[in-house]
């Protein structure tokens, strides 16, 4: 029987996993994987990795988010970081769902061996807690800029409590509209 690679933990946000990596370490240096399309089937992980990216972001307080895909293109997101750490958060606009707009935050670090797996219709972004900071996504759904949304950042309607100040953003996130009192957010299966 082949070892377990990965830890999960299920976290409030139903379909939002925690996952360990487990690190195999001697005098020269380690093994992680980073990815197994078997072992994460468990946790909802069904299709072929369509995209793997990477960010990296060199300045303390920057932020990246609040990203997501829209149906008919809903993507699930196995995100890691692979230098230095973030605050990741996911908000969940599932219409269906009890937790509604509420939000999940963990931080990913390289020292941690930590990623989140994100459900389909979940927003996701991440403020950078250290410089040099090196991102890594692998999505089950090529990216549809038609079908592309994203929360402000700062929207009171979700209330992110970032950790620090935020030091960059970009026009794009900046220039995000808040979510209006009538936003019931999207249809996807909870």
């Amino acid at each position: 029987m082949t070892p377990k690679r990965f830890q999960t933990s299920a976290t409030f946000i139903h379909g939002l996993f925690v996952v360990k990596r487990l690190v195999n370490q001697d005098q020269r240096g380690y093994f992680q994987r980073l990815f197994c399309a078997q072992e994460l089937s468990e946790i909802g992980w069904n299709k072929p990795v369509m995209q793997i990216n990477q960010t990296k972001t060199a300045m303390t307080g920057s932020l990246r988010g609040m990203h997501m895909q829209m149906p008919p293109f809903p993507e699930r997101k196995l995100v890691s970081c692979l230098q230095g750490s973030v605050f990741d958060v996911v908000v969940d606009m599932r219409k269906a769902s009890p937790t509604f707009l509420a939000w999940y935050g963990v931080i990913l670090s390289e020292h941690e061996s930590n990623a989140l797996m994100i459900p389909p219709g979940c927003s996701h972004g991440f403020q950078t807690l250290t410089d040099n900071v090196e991102m890594l996504y692998c999505h089950d759904q090529v990216f549809s800029p038609e079908h592309e949304f994203g929360v402000h950042p700062l929207d009171p309607k979700v209330n992110i409590q970032w950790h620090l100040p935020i030091s960059v953003i970009s026009d794009k996130d900046a220039s995000r509209v808040f979510l209006i009192n009538e936003f019931e957010g999207f249809d996807y299966a909870c």
